[in-house]
């Protein structure tokens, strides 16, 4: 069992090179709720890059990754990644050590996260993950043709596979630490669905996608939550099978406001919104918010949901304060701003 309880946590990139300046960082601002790190200062950091290794067809041009599903090799690239899948969901090969594991020259963050929690006397209430979801990962890589491999259901049926089965050994990697464990897929690129765009990706795709990354996540004892730090058609994310949502409700608080049923059945059943109210995508607004500012700004919104008819207390007690999205491309003296301003918000509303 979990409770938000107002808590702190971050969402994943910081601006820095250093893994253990940034869990110096993590774990000074963020002991309840800590996350592993993303730098994507480092080349084998960012956002898609970190979760492609076993990704069949995976090719590399200056610097431009894409799946090469034109080439001879790739069937047998594909067929052995549904070998090496099979296998693993039978319990004939173990899920560590497999292609599904995080690889260090990718998520170093990650196992530097493991070696501090396993030295240091930190006692988190949870611990967080975090990987990229199924709908930016699929629109955001492209085959040899440039076009997005979500449009290629064999290639996106492994993609979210592999996203799942990642996802999965986070779970049951941070579980050692017997404390819950919460696993965000970040999908920015969700601010796009039902654009010109996409207009070819249906509802029912996406659902899939989300149903197949949440469920291996829960068999193993997860959280599954969403972050989209823009504005996207929420009954797509509440509707789902997932545990927390993360919005900006600094900045797209009024387009969030606008599903009040299914935000009302989804804290009905128990579920967290994670509400993201220290701006982090305009320094302008950084720069001129305060703690008290933002206290006001999220107490306003709060009376917004509790007008729904959900009490006070249990709101509290089902949510989590957070930036609005990342900190990578932030100075390290405006993310230690963030990170303060949201460790006193999550200070001053738990006091109600």
């Amino acid at each position: 069992m979990f409770k938000a309880n107002g808590l702190a946590t971050l969402i994943g990139s910081l601006p820095l090179a250093d893994h253990h300046e940034a869990l110096d960082l993590i774990l000074e601002y963020m002991p309840e709720i800590p996350i592993w790190a993303q730098l994507p200062a480092n080349r084998e950091e960012g956002m898609m890059v970190q979760f492609t290794p076993g990704l069949p067809g995976l090719c590399r041009e200056n610097d431009n990754l894409f799946v090469n599903a034109g080439n001879e090799a790739f069937e047998n690239e594909l067929l052995q990644f549904y070998e090496d899948y099979l296998a693993v969901s039978e319990g004939s090969i173990e899920l560590d050590g497999s292609r599904f594991a995080l690889k260090e020259d990718t998520a170093r963050g990650f196992f530097e996260f493991l070696k501090r929690l396993e030295t240091c006397d930190l006692a988190p209430v949870a611990v967080k993950g975090q990987i990229t979801g199924p709908f930016t990962f699929c629109t955001g890589i492209a085959d040899q043709e440039k076009r997005a491999i979500f449009y290629e259901p064999q290639i996106r049926d492994a993609a979210v596979k592999l996203l799942a089965m990642k996802a999965r050994w986070q779970v049951e990697r941070l579980s050692q630490f017997q404390k819950p464990v919460i696993i965000f897929f970040d999908e920015p690129g969700l601010a796009g669905y039902g654009s010109s765009e996409f207009t070819s990706i249906s509802r029912e795709d996406v659902n899939q996608c989300f149903e197949e990354v949440f469920e291996p996540v829960h068999q193993a004892g997860g959280l599954a939550g969403v972050h989209v730090c823009a504005n996207t058609d929420w009954s797509l994310v509440l509707d789902s099978a997932v545990d927390i949502v993360s919005f900006d409700a600094y900045a797209y608080f009024d387009r969030f406001i606008l599903y009040p049923d299914q935000i009302k059945t989804f804290l009905e059943a128990g579920k967290i919104l994670a509400w993201g109210i220290v701006p982090t995508l305009n320094v302008d607004d950084l720069e001129k918010e305060t703690t008290s500012s933002l206290v006001r700004q999220l107490e306003e919104k709060i009376q917004q949901i509790e007008s729904l008819g959900i009490d006070s207390g249990a709101l509290i007690n089902q949510s989590l304060i957070t930036p609005t999205c990342g900190t990578g491309t932030l100075s390290v003296d405006l993310t230690q701003k963030v990170l303060k301003i949201t460790r006193e918000v999550s200070r001053e509303i738990r006091k109600r």
